[in-house]
C-alpha cells in the first residue's frame, strides 16, 4: 500500500488525538500544587469546554477522513464518546482523587464543548456541500 499525504496526515491527527485524550486525563486527575489563578470566574468550565471541543474535533477529523467523509452517525458517535469520557473522568475525580471532586457542571461544560465541535463540523459540511453545488 503506497503512502499518501492523506494517510500521513491521518496518522498525525491520530497521534494528536491520542495525546489530547491522555492530556485531558492527566490534567483532570493529577494533583497540581499552586496552580496560578487567572481571576476569571468559572475558569475551569472554560478549560473543560476546550478539552472536549478539542477531543471531539480531533477524533471527528480522524474518523471522518480529515473531514472528507463527514457522516452524522460518525460525529454523533464521537460526541457520545466525548461526553462518556468526560463523565468517566468526573467519576474518577470523585472516587479516586483527594484534591478534586466530581462536578455536574464540568460534565455540562464538557458536553457543551463537544456539541459546539459537532455543530462546527456539520456547518463545515453544509458550507462545503453548498459550494460544490454552486461550482457545478
Amino acid at each position: 500500500m503506497p503512502i499518501t499525504n492523506l494517510s500521513v496526515a491521518k496518522k498525525i491527527i491520530l497521534g494528536i488525538a491520542i495525546f489530547w485524550t491522555f492530556l485531558i486525563a492527566v490534567l483532570c486527575l493529577v494533583q497540581f500544587n499552586d496552580l496560578p489563578s487567572f481571576g476569571v470566574s468559572g475558569m475551569d468550565k472554560y478549560v473543560h469546554f476546550t478539552f472536549h471541543f478539542g477531543f471531539t474535533f480531533l477524533w471527528s477529523i480522524y474518523f471522518c477522513s480529515l473531514l472528507k467523509n463527514i457522516t452524522f452517525k460518525t460525529v454523533i458517535t464521537v460526541f457520545s464518546v466525548s461526553v462518556s469520557y468526560g463523565i468517566l473522568i468526573e467519576f474518577l475525580q470523585g472516587a479516586y482523587t483527594t484534591t478534586r471532586k466530581a462536578d455536574i457542571m464540568d460534565v455540562l461544560a464538557n458536553a457543551t464543548g463537544a456539541l459546539i465541535a459537532i455543530i462546527t463540523i456539520l456547518l463545515y459540511k453544509y458550507i462545503r456541500q453548498k459550494k460544490l453545488l454552486f461550482n457545478k
